[in-house]
């Protein structure tokens, strides 16, 4: 079942009723105040080209023959990818307009407001994916290698309904290479195809090929690797109060538990501020357990791809399985499961964690599994 998304175009008349989602949608009515650079959009300011972008893609036959759940995602996708254009845009001294990095904060912007609307985990994060990658086809071909990329992005966005976002966003300008960019688009189809990543993801040998093909440059996608790793580990992940420590207790009661809340207690650290004698702390114990080849669980938030490559790139120098438990539970609950935790976090404090917040995927680790509570059952 699709969401329900005010202002959806819909067979048979497909109309689009900007009015409709400028109304349901305050952040689209904020993109009008925010320019961008003529030359590579002429036609105006966001909100002007992401209209545009929609009205494209509305006329898309490929686009209207999609099942309603990929349509539906795609349309939100079109509307939401230069979300995080009115926070990045910056003038340069020579009169040029950036926006450099809205893709990836634009994917967390949609992944907050989604998550706060109630809809579908599958669905945020298949948008929240588009937007991410959403240049990348404009680009990719041009790259001297751009196969490992293309097999990155395939593992969290399917790269056809990707090329179709890129094709609405090229036509929904006015540039003087707009043809360049549907060609590129055109070959960065072909190429996906080729690499078997178009529809799906690219499938590896094993978890740990795949693994170390994402660590380690220059690896043949279809080498199968020799599984070295001496010990296995659960790193769990999530907003604070989301239920770590209690799936945890669930389901791996065996396992012993590096856990940051833990020596936040036993150093009488707080949980905001700064975290150095915590986290050396917690390296520290890791490696015990690392050199003896001991399985155990990693129990923090590693809410961004930054910090739980670092986490990993530690596990993985000892030779590790590394299992990633990402887990989730409705805003509500999520708000009022914090306020019951000894040390609850501060709500300005959880809203900037959200600035920070991505969902892990297989990348990243040998194994992610996802546990996701869609509905508050209270």
């Amino acid at each position: 079942m699709i969401p329900e998304l005010p202002g959806f175009p819909a067979s048979p008349r497909w109309r689009l009723d900007w009015n409709l989602l400028e109304e349901a949608h305050p952040w689209v009515r904020a993109l009008n105040d925010c320019p961008q650079d003529p030359v590579h959009h002429a036609e105006g300011n966001v909100g002007i080209h992401t209209r545009m972008v929609c009205e494209e893609l509305v006329g898309l036959s490929s686009w209207r023959k999609l099942r309603d759940w990929d349509r539906c995602l795609v349309f939100m996708a079109a509307l939401m990818h230069d979300i995080a254009k009115p926070v990045s845009t910056r003038v340069e001294a020579d009169g040029r307009i950036t926006a450099r990095g809205h893709s990836g904060r634009g994917e967390n912007m949609a992944r907050v407001l989604l998550w706060e609307q109630g809809l579908p985990f599958s669905f945020r994060e298949q948008v929240a994916a588009l937007i991410r990658w959403h240049q990348v086809p404009f680009f990719a071909i041009e790259r001297e290698s751009p196969a490992r990329l293309l097999h990155e992005i395939s593992q969290t966005a399917r790269c056809d309904l990707l090329a179709l976002v890129a094709e609405a966003d090229a036509r929904g300008r006015v540039c003087h290479d707009k043809q360049r960019l549907l060609d590129n688009i055109a070959l960065f189809t072909e190429l996906c195809d080729e690499q078997q990543c178009l529809t799906g993801p690219r499938q590896f040998p094993s978890e740990h090929s795949r693994f170390l093909y994402f660590r380690k440059p220059s690896r043949d996608p279809g080498y199968h690797a020799h599984d070295d790793t001496r010990c296995d580990v659960v790193v769990m992940s999530g907003l604070p109060g989301a239920g770590k420590d209690h799936w945890l207790r669930s389901h791996r009661p065996d396992l012993p538990v590096v856990s940051l809340d833990q020596i936040r207690e036993e150093l009488d650290e707080p949980p905001t501020g700064a975290q150095g004698r915590v986290i050396a702390t917690a390296v520290e114990r890791a490696r015990e357990h690392l050199r003896a080849g001991e399985d155990f669980a990693w129990s923090a938030t590693n809410l961004s791809r930054g910090v739980r490559s670092q986490c990993v790139d530690l596990l993985s120098a000892y030779n590790a399985r590394v299992h990633v438990v990402y887990v989730e539970v409705p805003e509500r609950v999520l708000v009022q499961q914090n306020r019951e935790r000894p040390r609850a976090i501060p709500q300005p404090a959880l809203q900037k964690l959200y600035e920070r917040w991505s969902v892990p995927d297989v990348t990243e680790a040998h194994r992610v599994d996802l546990v996701i509570r869609e509905r508050d059952e209270s």
